[in-house]
């Protein structure tokens, strides 16, 4: 299972629900999420996980934008909430997706 949802999620890429590509010179236009090396299964997986993703959040929407005006910061912090968001419900469709698909693979043996 876990191989099928590095295939699966390896290729993800994170991007801003609001921004157009311009909006901030300070992010990227989008990120990609490397889900490989981590076992999901446990603690440790899961704290890198959330490390990538914060990672990737940060890299979409930038870092520190509070330091250039607040607006920019509130926008930012807005940004890194839907991205996370985005990102875990990819995985949660991946994980589904993979649970059918391995399911299946047991009913036709």
């Amino acid at each position: 299972m876990k191989i099928g949802i590095v295939a699966l999620a390896a290729l993800m890429t994170a991007t801003p629900a609001f921004a157009a590509p311009s909006d901030n010179p300070f992010s990227a236009d989008s990120a990609i999420l490397d889900l490989s090396g981590l076992d999901l299964t446990s603690v440790d997986g899961q704290q890198r996980l959330a490390i990538r993703m914060d990672k990737v959040a940060n890299t979409v929407c930038g870092e520190g934008m509070s330091s250039i005006h607040l607006a920019l910061g509130a926008q930012a912090r807005a940004c890194h909430a839907d991205v996370i968001a985005d990102m875990r419900s990819r995985i949660a469709n991946a994980t589904a997706t993979a649970n059918i698909a391995k399911a299946n693979q047991l009913a036709m043996r």
